[in-house]
Parts: C-alpha cells; sequence; structure tokens
C-alpha cells in the first residue's frame, strides 16, 4: 500500500529553500493583521473576472511515496491576457533588498502555478509576486513565465527537496505504530482510580470531545493521561500530543513517564522545550545574528541538524537539543521549535499553545483537528490565562526612547518619526496622570483608544527603523526594540478587548503604568482551544468543579471525571489548631504557632516536615520565632528568587530518616507546593498556615465586581477559591502512594467555617483540633 504524505505549499518550499541567518528578536514581516489587511488592499484592485483564494491541490509521485500537496493561492488574475499567479507578502523591509524577489517567495507562487496548470490543463502560466511595504504601502511586482514543462520539473525537485525528511518520518510512523499496539502498561499494576481516568480520557480523545478530571495526587495522573493519548495515536485518532505545564517539576514528570514507556518498547519522537533565556548559550550576551555564530546561516544548517537528530534520538530533553546544537551550530531554542514540528509529543509550557504573543501557529494550523491538549495542573491556567491575555505599558520605557532618539538628529532618517511618536505617547500618559486624582488611579471599562490610535504609527515606525538597521548604537537599539514590543503586544491585547476587559491606570509621582486587564479569560482560553481534537483539562484540585469549568470555558457537553482519594484514612493523621491567622491577629498567632511546631518536632524524630504560609513576611516571622525557642529540628528557610539549581538542591535536602528532623519553611503558591513529589519518607508532615486567600488589592477587588455583576459570588471567586486552591495544592504533597503515612496540620479558625470546609477534601474533614 502507497503511503500518501499530506502537506501545505507553505511549510513545503520553507523546508526546501530556507536559508540565511536568524535575526533573533525581531522579525522582519508585517504583524498578521496588517499583512492580512495588506492582502485585501491588493485584492480589490483586481477586476471582476479575477479570482483570489484559489484553493489549490496536486498529488506527486516521489519514490514509495505519493505526496498530496494543498495551497491557497492569494490571487488568479489575467495579465495583458496572460493567466497570472499572484502571491502578495508584505514586508517592513527595505524594497530595494529584495532584488529579484526571494527565492522561497518565488518557489511558493511557483508551486501554485504548477498545482493550477495541472488541475486546468494550462499550458504556461505567469508568475508573480506582490511586495507591499507595510509602512509606506509602496508596492514592487516582480513576472516570470513558466512552461507547463518547466513547472512539472519545479515541482519534482522540489518534492525530492523535501523526500529525505518525509521518508525517514514515515518509516519511523510505521513502527511506532507498531510499538504503541505492542505496548503494555508500563507498571505491573494500575493503581486504584487509575484505570478509571485512563478510560475517561481514551474515550473522550475517540469522541473528539473535551474533559476536566479531578484525580487525587498519589495515583499517577501524567501516566494515567500519556498512556491512552499514545494509544489514540497509535490508532489514529490523533496524531500528536501537547503536554502543558505550568512549572518545571511537572514537566520532568512528563519526561519521566515517557521514558518509562520507551523502556517498554515505545518508539515516539518526543520533545521537551525550554525556554529561550534559559537554553540559549549567550547566556549574559546579547542574542544578536552577528555576534552569535548558531545564529549566522542557521537555515543552511536546520534541515540536517533535525534530521540528524530524529533519526537517532526519541525523547529529546534539553541535553539532547543542547548536544546537537552544538554538532551543528544551530540556535538550540530555534532549533528545539524546529524539531517540535516533527514530534509526536511536544512538553512545553502552557504559552506555546494559549498565549497570543508566543503561540506555535507555525505548527499548529494544519494539525490542529489531530492534536490533543493535555494540560496539567489545570488550576494554573486561570491566573496564567488571565496574564496571558492581558498587556501592560510604562511611561519611561518610551520617555527613554525620545530622549535617545533625540539626540542623533538626521543622522537616523527615522529619528524624527520615532522621537514624535513616542512624544505624543508620553504627551497622553502626562495627561492621564494629572487626571489620576488624590489616589493616582484611574479605572474605565472602555479600551483607551486615543492611546491605541498613538502606538499603531509608533509601532509601523518603529519596525521599519530597526529592520533598517536601527541606530547603530545597540543599547539604544534595544530600548526602541522594547518599546517596540511593549507596544505591538499592548495592541495585540486591545483587538482581543471586550466586556470581559477593564483599563486600568496607576500613576505613582513621575511614572505612569496602563494595563488592559483581562478580568475572565474563559471565552479566549475556549476560543484558542477550538478546533483541536480533544482538550483535558487534569489536576488533583479542580475544587469546586464548576467554578473551574466556569473559568476555564469548558463546552456545555464536555466531559467531567472526579475520582475519589484511593488512600486510607489511617494512612493521614489530620489535625485543626483553629486559631485566627487573618493579619489584624498575625502578631498574637506567631507564638501559638510556633510552640506548634515545637511539640510536632519532638513527635515526628528524625522526619521531613513542611510548614507553608501565606506570605514570605509571615514566614520569615514565624521562622524567626520558632528559632528563638528551644528545639530539635534542623531548619531551612524558602527564599525569594531561587533559581533552577538552588531549587534542585533546595529538593535535594528531602532524604530519608535525617539524622535531626528537618522543618523547611515554605510559601503556598509557590514553587515548592505544587508538582514536588516526596514520597515515603522523604515528607512525613506538612502544616498549612492560613487559607491562601490572595492579597486584597486593585486587581482582586475589581475581579470580585465583575464577578458580582455577572451573577457569580464576587468574593468566592477573587479570593476564597483561588486561596483554597493554595491549601489543597500544599496539602497535597503529602501521601503519594499506598505506603506513606504522615501527619498534616492545618491551622486557621476559617477552615471550621463554610465555605472553608466544603472545600477541604473528605479525607481532611475527619480532624483533631488541637
Amino acid at each position: 500500500m502507497t503511503t500518501t504524505i499530506r502537506i501545505s505549499v507553505r511549510p513545503l518550499v520553507e523546508y526546501v529553500y530556507r536559508s540565511g541567518s536568524i535575526r533573533p528578536g525581531f522579525r522582519t514581516n508585517a504583524s498578521m493583521q496588517e499583512g492580512t489587511r495588506i492582502h485585501q488592499r491588493v485584492q480589490k484592485e483586481y477586476t471582476e473576472e479575477d479570482l483570489k483564494e484559489i484553493v489549490l491541490e496536486a498529488e506527486i509521485q516521489h519514490g514509495d511515496l505519493t505526496y498530496v500537496v494543498e495551497g491557497r493561492c492569494d490571487g488568479l488574475i489575467r495579465l495583458d491576457g496572460q493567466l497570472t499567479v499572484d502571491e502578495i507578502k508584505s514586508t517592513a523591509g527595505n524594497l530595494d533588498d529584495l532584488g529579484e524577489g526571494l527565492s522561497v517567495h518565488w518557489a511558493q507562487a511557483m508551486m501554485y502555478a504548477y498545482m493550477y496548470a495541472v488541475q486546468q490543463d494550462e499550458p504556461r502560466m505567469q508568475v508573480q509576486l506582490t511586495y507591499v511595504h507595510s509602512v509606506t504601502h509602496e508596492e514592487r511586482r516582480f513576472r516570470r513565465m513558466a512552461e507547463r514543462q518547466e513547472l512539472e520539473q519545479f515541482a519534482a525537485e522540489v518534492i525530492a527537496g523535501y523526500a529525505p525528511y518525509a521518508e525517514m518520518i514515515a518509516a519511523y510512523e510505521e513502527k511506532r505504530d507498531i510499538s504503541v499496539k505492542e505496548l503494555p502498561f508500563p507498571f505491573r499494576k494500575y493503581r486504584e482510580g487509575q484505570r478509571k481516568l485512563a478510560g475517561a480520557v481514551y474515550k473522550t480523545i475517540r469522541e473528539g470531545q473535551g474533559l476536566m478530571a479531578k484525580a487525587p495526587t498519589g495515583i499517577g495522573k501524567t501516566m494515567s493521561v500519556l498512556f491512552p493519548t499514545v494509544k489514540a495515536i497509535g490508532e489514529g485518532e490523533a496524531n500528536r500530543l501537547f503536554y502543558l505545564t505550568a512549572r518545571t517539576t511537572t514537566r520532568v514528570a512528563a519526561e519521566e513517564a515517557f521514558a518509562r514507556m520507551q523502556s517498554e518498547g515505545l518508539k515516539m519522537h518526543v520533545i521537551s522545550l525550554t525556554a529561550k533565556d534559559k537554553i540559549c548559550f549567550k547566556e549574559e550576551e546579547a542574542c544578536d545574528t552577528g555576534q552569535c555564530g548558531m545564529c549566522e546561516g542557521y537555515y543552511d544548517r536546520i534541515n540536517g541538524a533535525v534530521l540528524d537528530m530524529l533519526e537517532h534520538e526519541t525523547l529529546m530533553t534539553r541535553p539532547v537539543i543542547e548536544q546537537y546544537a552544538r554538532k551543528h551550530r544551530v540556535c538550540p531554542f530555534e532549533f528545539s521549535l524546529d524539531a517540535a514540528y516533527a514530534a509526536d509529543a511536544v512538553i512545553c509550557d502552557y504559552n506555546y499553545i494559549f498565549d497570543p504573543r508566543i503561540s506555535l501557529k507555525r505548527m499548529l494550523e494544519e494539525q490542529k483537528r489531530k492534536t490533543v491538549l493535555l494540560v496539567d495542573e489545570a488550576h494554573n491556567l486561570v491566573d496564567r490565562g488571565r496574564t496571558m491575555f492581558s498587556a501592560e505599558l510604562e511611561k519611561a520605557v518610551f520617555l527613554d526612547v525620545k530622549r535617545e532618539f533625540q539626540t542623533l538628529g538626521s543622522s537616523v532618517p527615522a529619528a524624527k518619526a520615532i522621537v514624535d511618536y513616542t512624544g505624543a505617547i508620553d504627551k497622553y500618559l502626562i495627561t492621564l496622570r494629572k487626571n489620576g486624582g488624590e489616589e493616582g488611579k484611574i479605572i474605565q471599562q472602555e479600551a483607551p483608544e486615543e492611546l491605541i490610535e498613538r502606538l499603531e504609527p509608533f509601532v509601523m515606525v518603529a519596525e521599519q527603523c530597526l529592520v533598517e538597521g536601527g541606530s547603530g548604537n545597540a543599547e539604544t537599539d534595544q530600548l526602541l526594540l522594547d518599546a517596540y514590543f511593549t507596544a505591538q503586544n499592548f495592541l495585540r491585547i486591545a483587538k482581543l478587548y471586550d466586556e470581559r476587559f477593564i483599563t486600568y491606570a496607576e500613576c505613582v509621582r513621575s511614572e505612569v503604568r496602563v494595563k488592559l486587564f483581562c478580568l475572565d479569560p474563559s471565552v479566549l482560553l475556549r476560543q484558542t482551544a477550538k478546533g483541536f481534537r480533544s482538550l483535558i483539562h487534569f489536576s488533583a484540585t479542580l475544587s469546586p468543579l464548576r467554578y473551574y469549568r466556569d473559568m476555564l470555558g469548558a463546552e456545555e457537553e464536555d466531559y467531567t471525571l472526579q475520582i475519589p482519594s484511593p488512600f486510607q484514612r489511617e494512612q493521614l493523621d489530620v489535625r485543626l489548631l483553629p486559631l485566627s491567622v487573618r493579619y489584624k491577629d498575625r502578631e498574637q498567632s506567631r507564638r501559638p504557632i510556633a510552640e506548634m511546631l515545637q511539640q510536632l518536632v519532638s513527635e515526628w524524630p528524625r522526619s521531613n516536615l513542611m510548614v507553608f504560609f501565606p506570605s514570605y513576611p509571615y514566614m520569615r516571622e514565624i521562622y524567626e520565632t520558632y528559632t528563638q525557642l528551644p528545639n530539635e529540628a534542623d531548619t531551612v528557610i524558602q527564599k525569594q528568587g531561587m533559581n533552577e539549581l538552588e531549587r534542585e538542591q533546595f529538593l535535594d535536602g528531602f532524604q530519608p530518616n535525617p539524622e535531626r528532623t528537618r522543618l523547611v519553611f515554605a510559601v503556598m503558591g509557590g514553587v515548592f507546593s505544587e508538582g514536588v513529589d516526596l514520597p515515603g519518607d522523604r515528607l512525613n508532615g506538612v502544616v498549612v498556615v492560613g487559607a491562601g486567600l490572595p492579597q486584597i488589592g486593585l486587581e482582586n477587588n475589581v475581579l470580585r465586581d465583575y464577578y458580582d455583576r455577572t451573577g457569580r459570588n464576587g468574593f468566592n471567586y477573587a479570593y476564597i477559591f483561588p486561596g483554597m486552591n493554595k491549601v489543597l495544592q500544599a496539602g497535597g504533597r503529602l501521601i503519594r502512594t499506598e505506603e506513606d503515612k504522615g501527619v498534616l496540620v492545618l491551622v486557621d479558625d476559617r477552615f471550621t467555617q463554610e465555605p472553608y470546609r466544603s472545600l477541604l477534601p473528605e479525607e481532611w474533614h475527619d480532624y483533631k483540633r488541637i
């Protein structure tokens, strides 16, 4: 049976014809929205007989594979009586630098011409590239004639250039599917609740639905969702999965789960993406084409690098990616993104899918319908969604650019325009500051249209300046680049603005900060996930489920699953200290909490205990009080801003049966309260101080008012539900296996009251007051 490869024209020609260097941090193409507007402007000039957005398809045989090439041609027009394919490209670069047009653009247009000629049996076609400058709207056109035979030969050469990659993938996929069919569950048996979750995930994918699963800590959620998804890929129900995480610790858990399946015979390309600032080889140096050999000539080497890694590796973690990046001298971050295009499974942060600024659109559009999204620790996506769909800017960013470019005079052609536009932005923000009143705060329902109108021309001229070489000074160009990205993001979010947003400004002395604040990310999260095969949210703390269904944008027909804890009550000794730890009572709470910890340490010799607090200041106060008492513990306290190495060392300190009890002070909602697995005697007890409520402030109060207005309980939505989630996460560090035993102490009188009490897991209700 002949294997069929389906591919769109653009990724096909980009693979074969890409060459040259990366320009890190800045893309020369106009924005997607501006590009669309430019296309529409050019197409409006077509005659009534001309056609636009023509869907084309061609079948090409090469070797043992059949290639079905698909595409959408911008225009099919008649010029001087000749049938012409028109390919429209927008650019912010100098049109004089285009020469006779870029080879990759000619390749795209020639493929469309070939496809139409074959489809309509045309003997020859004219091909035209139409370039439009995104700022000046100046147009430049290039044309050439091509006979049918030339087009056929060209298409064959393109396919021949793509064939080594396609043949490798086709041979690999056959082995992958066999390995998936033969793959056993990689543990001796399912844990209680694990099979139920795995079955629900598989059913959801087969039916192309969504699932929101609340499953307790310790049942093996990661494997429970990955194993059935891998099986679904092997059976053709899906082509790819994205395992989305909020933290490094949960990313590692997914990597380990795949390693376990691969040890059982699975052959599947899995890649784990690392943030650019962590994986970049340049470290403190500027990431610039002229300074980085990994960027220089990147596109000349990248195809060989990707093929090499895919042929020799299956689990592509950061060390593996770095190894091949050094071998082929390519930027490790961009390399990982290019390799991810071919991977069956991608482990990455939420933002690669949901963040409108950096989502992997280049690799998703053609494959969305067969891609499964697995959202780990899904409770985190509410706040992350709010952040991703919000934008802010500060006055100082634009004032700094204005001052720098004022000194350049006529030496930089765009300097005067940049000074004028940043001056207009600065003037608007000064007026805003004057209107801020005594509190220096302005809140309005409407988008700041006047500010948006002043940002748009600045973005255009800044883009043109940067593309044409900038100011000649690296520091000045960095200021301009920062302002450009700030303004561009602000405008991008402004296009999403509706009744679920508010605008607020805060004025402190001469500084002004304006924020487009997304109050409710549910609709945007739902829209972003629309079109994927399945969206599966899972977490131990999706409580209450109705809140998370609401906030994460669940569809009405999406499935819901709640799995009870499989652990026995006698495994967990739950205690309650009904003490007020509200802000006004914290001074009086210090001594009782310290003495309780002193007692706990004496009860649990040679143990590991963690104490979680709602804030760093409160944690430090209790730490100071405790360390002044006679005690028998080695104390460790979490520091703010710990780097990855410090976090690893912090967790490595949890060793079974230490000589002295280890009492660790940490913060709820921090890096050690979620996604940390300390089974057995690595963790014997957890103390949770407070209900975790967020600090009362402008944003949370605005959220409260919004939810009240929209018929929800505002205080619950803005304060109680997010706070109690931190409590559940902190307590969930304890009891990870069937053999674990431990003590959990809850410190707050609110845990005896509603709605706090009903939000506690059922297995915590049988507590002992102390």
